[in-house]
């Protein structure tokens, strides 16, 4: 009954039809990923070598052949996957989704698919995604990859609106079948070579969109593999639409869920565990000039606001040429690491609150527990327009009392002083 129940919560509408049913071990891990609110994107490659983000190869006239020699000096000596690990637990997140092959082709682990990866390629010679692995599964954090469904360097993806700008391409090597058949087989490695995966993460369906004969990307074959391969391991699938069959998440791109200020994230929102991805500074990639990193209060309160839609947070860092995260991005996130071991409770394995977002701030929800998280209140009141029962009111820092008035539209908060700082939380116990 009780996976009934959870399939019901958890299965888009548009997989019913297509009679996508999930498995006990898949439902476990959606909620498990639900409960989690926060995680670390990492993008990486040799496009960090050039310090100028990872669309590079795209949004310049280069060589593919001239790009690629950067793999020859990519030598990250500074990569510790242990710190990293270290590091971003200590952040408060509970996984991490990284960039196993990008749009630039060069993929970060051992693969047999292609010599243009880390280790035939560079003269470091080791496979961090397998040293990232080890340290996960030692240090008690999910992996999750980010995976590329398009291709700029190799000529059997046939080309969509991206990649146009390329130098040495060959358009008349296209071939899907080949270049799916490539796809797959790297999917296979990165499910049976790494232990236990959270979730593959696609990105690039986007490339086709202004087809005028939609692209068959052939996603229920490669979505069937992946649950194969591994029943818990979630989809998620960056292509700006409503979720389809064999999905087990839906993601947003810069945009809280039912927003859509970055003009990505305009799709229905759905019953699946949701996550919005945003990065801490502007570019994903490490991009040398772009040191406009977001502030630390910018991001818990973006962490809150996210958990209040009832959504995660992929929060992305671009670690520099060198193997290093940038101090700036570590910095953030130690300071989030330490607010979430004072307020964690109100964020993590929460729901959406009984108030959408308000111009003052959010609500988060945790059974008989309704967390109100003030961002922003200038007076010594707050109304809150609730439908349920409250029982008591007080701060959750020290849990001191908050006097509260009833009515028949809801409760009013009445405070001692204008709440102030990154989070003034009050906790409600509601009947």
């Amino acid at each position: 009954m009780q996976a009934a129940i959870m399939a019901l919560l958890f299965v888009a509408p548009s997989a019913v039809k297509a009679q996508y049913v999930p498995t006990q071990e898949n439902l476990q891990s959606r909620q498990e990923f639900a409960d989690s609110k926060f995680g670390i994107f990492i993008h990486w490659g040799i496009y960090s070598m050039f310090a100028q983000g990872e669309w590079y190869l795209q949004n310049y006239p280069i060589d593919k052949n001239e790009y690629a020699k950067a793999a020859d000096a990519f030598y990250p000596h500074r990569f510790d996957a242990k710190a990293w690990v270290a590091a971003i637990k200590d952040a408060g997140a509970k996984y991490i989704c990284f960039t196993s092959r990008h749009h630039d082709s060069f993929s970060m682990w051992d693969t047999e698919q292609s010599d243009y990866n880390i280790v035939d390629a560079t003269p470091f010679g080791r496979d961090v995604i397998k040293e990232l692995a080890e340290e996960c599964h030692k240090q008690g954090i999910r992996l999750h990859f980010y995976y590329s469904h398009i291709d700029w360097a190799r000529d059997e993806y046939p080309l969509g609106r991206t990649g146009t700008k390329v130098i040495g391409r060959d358009k008349t090597k296209a071939d899907w079948p080949a270049y799916y058949d490539f796809m797959n087989k790297q999917l296979t490695e990165l499910l049976t070579n790494y232990g236990e995966i959270g979730a593959i993460w696609f990105d690039g369906k986007w490339d086709r969109d202004q087809d005028s004969i939609p692209f068959n990307w052939q996603l229920d074959e490669q979505y069937s593999l992946i649950h194969r391969l591994q029943p818990a391991c979630l989809i998620g699938n960056n292509h700006h639409e409503t979720p389809f069959p064999g999905e087990d998440i839906q993601i947003f791109e810069r945009d809280l869920p039912g927003e859509n200020k970055a003009g990505l994230s305009g799709q229905d929102v759905s019953r699946l565990p949701l996550e919005t991805c945003q990065t801490m500074n502007g570019m994903w990639g490490y991009k040398l000039v772009d040191q406009n990193y977001k502030s630390t209060e910018t991001l818990l309160r973006l962490l809150v606001s996210t958990s209040g839609k009832g959504a995660n947070l992929l929060l992305n860092v671009g670690p520099q040429p060198n193997g290093e995260i940038p101090a700036t991005a570590l910095e953030r996130m130690k300071e989030m690491g330490e607010w979430l071991r004072a307020n964690g409770e109100t964020v993590y394995a929460t729901t959406a609150g009984d108030i959408p977002a308000q111009p003052w701030g959010v609500t988060t929800r945790k059974g008989n527990r309704l967390f109100v998280h003030i961002f922003d209140c200038k007076e010594k009141e707050l109304f809150l327009p609730l439908d349920c029962k409250v029982k008591k009111a007080f701060t959750y820092s020290d849990k001191q009392p908050v006097k509260f008035l009833k009515s028949k539209e809801g409760v009013k908060l009445m405070f001692n002083e204008v709440p102030e700082g990154i989070d003034y939380i009050v906790e409600l116990i509601t009947k």
